[in-house]
């Protein structure tokens, strides 16, 4: 199993960490258009192997996609990361163009491969590798959703003041801080609901600190965020390295699912060896539905910014 990360930077740095780590790929590429970044990066972590008891084998490249070659899975997180006050769709003027660039020449190296988009708009650049590529929407993805239900579930045992295993939740709709939409109706501890626990004022406040978990590290730390990103996406990668068929919401395109279409947008799917095995539609309650409607409004009004 080979995989490719374009973008050496921290959430590329990290993906190659977490996904060499959990020691089911036997090579990962790493590559960079800055020289040496990339190789610097895949000699620091190989360093760590012996450490870190992984023998996955890390390679850097600088912008050499001939090294990417038989990439069963490649990882887009190229593109400006978000500065404190910007939003993702304030990035779509750059990283549009790099991330057309990279999955064009990610194809003709691996023509069969599975991509997984990373880079801000997430949602937009996902839907811009469906139009410029024409590979199959299986083998497109989405990472945002994966990233957010992890935020959520973080901030529902915060609010709860339980284990972080106990808990289980899911964001679909749009990755932006408005377009989130987290399933409060179906999140629960230990199979009980958490409503049953606390105040819909409490609810309301998870509800909003998960919208905005991106932009609150983004001011924290002066740029995007990087590790839960790279293990967002390593899970993606290992479901589908390994046939696990685990469920993720991810930005998948949509053909009258949930009664949309020609968009892509975070939903639950099942993620295996083909990539997207299955678009798993959800009984939403009315508002639900509604919210995930007008969140699929906010993504089509950011991809009319393309230029296809």
């Amino acid at each position: 199993m080979k995989v490719t990360v374009v973008g050496a930077g921290a959430v590329g740095a990290s993906c190659a960490e977490y996904i060499a780590i959990k020691n089911f790929a036997s090579e990962v590429v790493i590559l960079d258009i800055k020289e040496g970044f990339a190789e610097g990066k895949a000699m620091d972590l190989m360093q760590t192997a012996s450490l870190n008891d992984f023998d996955t084998k890390i390679v850097g490249t600088t912008n050499d996609y001939s090294k990417t070659d038989n990439s069963d899975i490649c990882v887009i997180t190229s593109g400006i990361p978000r500065k404190p006050g910007m939003t993702r769709e304030e990035l779509i003027g750059i990283n549009a163009g790099i991330v057309k660039d990279v999955s064009s020449k990610l194809l003709e190296s691996s023509p069969e491969t599975i991509i997984i988009v990373v880079s801000n708009p997430m949602d937009t650049m996902t839907y811009l590798v469906h139009k410029t590529t024409g590979v199959p929407k299986n083998r497109i993805i989405g990472m945002g959703g994966a990233l957010d239900s992890a935020r959520f579930k973080y901030r529902l045992a915060e609010a709860l003041n339980a284990p972080i295993s106990d808990v289980d939740g899911m964001v679909i709709g749009g990755h932006s801080d408005k377009g989130m939409v987290p399933l409060i109706s179906k999140a629960t501890r230990n199979s009980i609901k958490v409503t049953n626990f606390l105040s819909n004022q409490r609810l309301d406040q998870v509800r909003e600190d998960t919208k905005v978990g991106g932009a609150t590290l983004t001011k924290l730390l002066g740029t995007s965020a990087w590790y839960a990103p790279g293990a967002a996406v390593s899970s993606l990668v290992h479901s589908i390295a390994c046939n696990h068929n685990k469920i993720f919401p991810c930005s998948a395109l949509l053909e009258g699912e949930y009664g949309l279409s020609d968009l892509c947008i975070g939903v639950p799917v099942v993620l295996g060896k083909n990539g997207i095995e299955e678009i798993i539609e959800l009984d939403l309650d009315t508002e639900d539905l509604a919210h995930l409607t007008e969140s699929a409004e906010g993504v089509k009004k950011t991809n009319s910014l393309l230029t296809l």
